[in-house]
């Protein structure tokens, strides 16, 4: 992706959405039902008395637990709690992290002169967990060589001293644009990623005389026994060999004419569920999904890489998230771990944010949405097809405190207040949701950052099975761009009749999994500052809550310079 603007983002692409329809139905019989679950969740709410200890109730931390639930005083009203932000400024793409030594080593774009002034540059976090943050700098300056700003690109680790840099040497290629002109140039680190020199030789990718040709992501191919890049090239993705990372090779591309400019693709082998003797290659990109009802996001293809040239398995992409607020995302496996065990999961991060409004948001000390939590994703076969499958970081269960509880109860249709309320504005919701025999609800409606006259909708329409997010009422829709009140969602098929959340909410954000993380929607969202209500609406039927767990999440505050 290009740096980011020196003012407001520029739109890629557009979506208009439609959706949603509400009747209420009546059923006495029902309303008995609904009444008694009411209390017995307004007892577990309320907010000056302990829960009631109950067999399915977690344990309350120990007094020795030094994990804070409340933000610090001094950070602005939609600071996210447990999500990566810079202190000040812009932010934008992700760079796919390495690890040395147990440590990650992460960068991402920043603009250190927005508004102001333009061009990016990589600024360096590390972390042992993927999920607490230290804030190490700039590492890559921009403007240094002459040759532009640092825009996205990747890293790798030269352990067989292919370059001529030492072995072990940290290998970073990434566009640099100056006067319109796209390039790729290469810089190289000794100290393990802190600090880097420009190579004298660069660009080590001269521009051919198109306008797109950035984002490169490489790869060592083992088979091969070669480096393979990948490369945005505006409707398609080019693909290039290179013995030693300086001299790069045209091999083939992989175009297409439905999703518009593709931008930071990327490109991995997994097993599928696991099963080392059956892998696929996966090519994924940024891409613009008006042509799927989607908005811009993350669509990949399943298929089959020769060594100079990749076969999708479907013309037809898949899409790793379908909420609003997923681009620009990157994958990574985990080094310490066997080579099946490898094949068979890596990590995800994407940028939270959308060209379409990036540049609008409601915040104030910094700008450019957030990075998503860490996920881990799978290959698995649904239906024939292998599919991606999502699921939050484990690391992130450490941040869960005393968890709310609750057995099997019937909503009643309307609005109701009864569910157990949020202490802090980051917590973890589990949910299962059914709709009721005796009269069944066509959509329930969980309402969430209620307060003030503003929420966030996550709900689920059971007479089309899918999951969506609504955020036409909240704090900022008023003033944002139409597409960002455009509600989005996908197919997310009951399973035994219910249908399972995993809902992740932050100050500025909700992530939502879906049937065990075969479907994701992730979207930034503003309530009303301190409102952290949580209501349920039951439309035209009663919604049966099979179980729900309220886990609040503690602050994991980034380690600032």
């Amino acid at each position: 992706m290009e740096s980011s603007p020196a003012t407001a983002g520029t739109p890629t692409g557009k979506n208009d959405g439609k959706k949603r329809r509400a009747r209420l139905i009546v059923i006495a019989s029902v309303v008995v039902l609904a009444v008694a679950g009411a209390l017995t969740w307004a007892l577990l709410a309320r907010p000056t008395a302990q829960p009631p200890v109950t067999s399915s109730q977690t344990p309350a931390p120990q007094p020795t637990d030094a994990r804070q639930f409340e933000r610090p005083t001094d950070w602005s009203d939609y600071r996210p709690a447990l999500h990566l932000t810079p202190a000040h400024n812009w932010m934008n793409d992700p760079q796919r992290p390495f690890l040395l030594d147990d440590v990650w080593h992460y960068y991402y774009l920043y603009n250190a002169d927005y508004p102001n002034g333009n061009g990016t540059e990589w600024y360096h976090v590390t972390s042992p967990d993927l999920v607490h943050w230290k804030d190490e700098g700039v590492a890559i300056e921009k403007y240094g060589n002459g040759l532009g700003d640092i825009e996205t690109g990747s890293t790798v680790i030269d352990v067989d001293n292919t370059a001529g840099f030492g072995a072990g040497a940290v290998i970073a290629i990434m566009t640099q644009q100056a006067d319109g002109i796209q390039r790729q140039s290469l810089f190289y680190s000794t100290d393990d990623g802190y600090t880097f020199t420009s190579y004298e030789a660069n660009p080590v990718m001269e521009n051919p005389g198109t306008t797109d040709f950035r984002d490169p992501k490489v790869i060592w191919d083992a088979a091969g026994q070669v480096w393979v890049m990948v490369l945005a090239e505006g409707a398609k993705v080019g693909f290039y060999t290179s013995p030693d990372l300086t001299e790069w090779t045209y091999v083939s591309s992989f175009e297409r004419d439905d999703l518009g400019t593709l931008e930071c693709p990327d490109l991995f082998q997994m097993s599928v569920d696991g099963d080392p003797a059956n892998t696929r290659w996966v090519l994924a990109a940024s891409a613009h999904g008006s042509k799927y009802d989607k908005t811009t996001g993350l669509a990949y293809w399943t298929g089959d890489w020769n060594g100079t040239s990749f076969t999708p398995d479907s013309e037809a992409p898949g899409w790793l998230d379908d909420g609003a607020d997923f681009y620009a995302a990157v994958t990574w496996d985990d080094p310490r771990e066997s080579a099946e065990e490898r094949l068979a999961s890596r990590y995800v991060i994407g940028w939270l944010n959308n060209w379409g409004y990036a540049g609008d948001l409601p915040t104030t000390d910094w700008q450019g949405g957030m990075f998503s939590i860490v996920r881990s994703i799978r290959l698995v076969d649904l239906d024939g097809a292998a599919t991606l499958v999502s699921q939050p970081v484990d690391a992130l269960s450490e941040l869960g405190g005393e968890a709310i509880t609750a057995e099997t109860t019937v909503l009643p249709p309307g609005d109701s207040d009864t569910l157990p309320q949020p202490g802090t504005g980051s917590y973890r919701l589990q949910v299962t949701l059914s709709p009721d025999e005796a009269g069944p609800a066509r959509e329930v409606r969980l309402k969430i950052k209620d307060g003030g006259g503003h929420f966030v909708t996550v709900g689920y329409d059971f007479a089309l099975q899918n999951v969506f997010i609504a955020r036409d009422a909240d704090a900022a829709a008023a003033t944002m761009p139409e597409l960002y009140r455009a509600v989005r969602g996908v197919s997310s098929p009951l399973r035994d009749g219910a249908v399972d959340l995993d809902i992740f909410v932050d100050y500025s954000s909700v992530e939502v999994f879906a049937d065990g993380g075969r479907q994701t929607l992730s979207s930034l969202a503003f309530g009303e500052p301190g409102a952290n209500g949580l209501r349920v609406e039951s439309v035209d039927g009663s919604t049966v809550v099979r179980s729900l767990t309220l886990t609040p999440l503690a602050v994991a505050a980034p380690e600032r310079q």
